[in-house]
């Protein structure tokens, strides 16, 4: 059995080195501004990377308070953004994380520990994908 904890655009915050129960327990953040930095480009100071995850009441702490989805699916009164009827919309595509796109930009190969680490927990198109075709059966 998984403990998975979803967000709104198909991470996972039970993986996600920023999501604070992970911090509290294993503080490996310094390692997790690296591998986005690797990985997605951006760098954000570790001492600022702590997350309550987006579906934690109404004011969580966020890495992302600019987050477009979000909003939308909250407004939208859906679980994620596989319940929508506009799934991929423009909103989702600045957030969707695939491997195969990220190993094509990256141009060599990723370790596992990085995969496990910096990629696995953001990877959200394959997980939107599986929902939508629970939804359809």
């Amino acid at each position: 059995m998984t403990n998975e904890i979803l967000t709104r655009c198909g991470y996972r915050c039970d993986l996600c080195l920023a999501y604070r129960p992970n911090v509290e327990r294993d503080d490996r953040r310094q390692a997790l501004s690296d591998g986005w930095h690797e990985y997605f480009g951006f760098r954000i100071p570790p001492e600022k990377i702590i997350c309550d995850g987006c579906m934690s009441g109404d004011d969580p702490k966020l890495i992302d308070k600019a987050c477009p989805v979000r909003p939308c699916v909250i407004a939208q009164d859906i679980e994620n953004c596989a319940h929508c009827d506009d799934y991929i919309c423009d909103k989702l595509k600045e957030r969707i994380v695939g491997y195969d796109e990220i190993q094509k930009r990256h141009g060599k190969p990723i370790p596992k520990s990085d995969y496990e680490n910096f990629i696995k927990p953001y990877e959200s198109r394959e997980r939107l994908e599986r929902i939508r075709k629970e939804l359809q059966k």
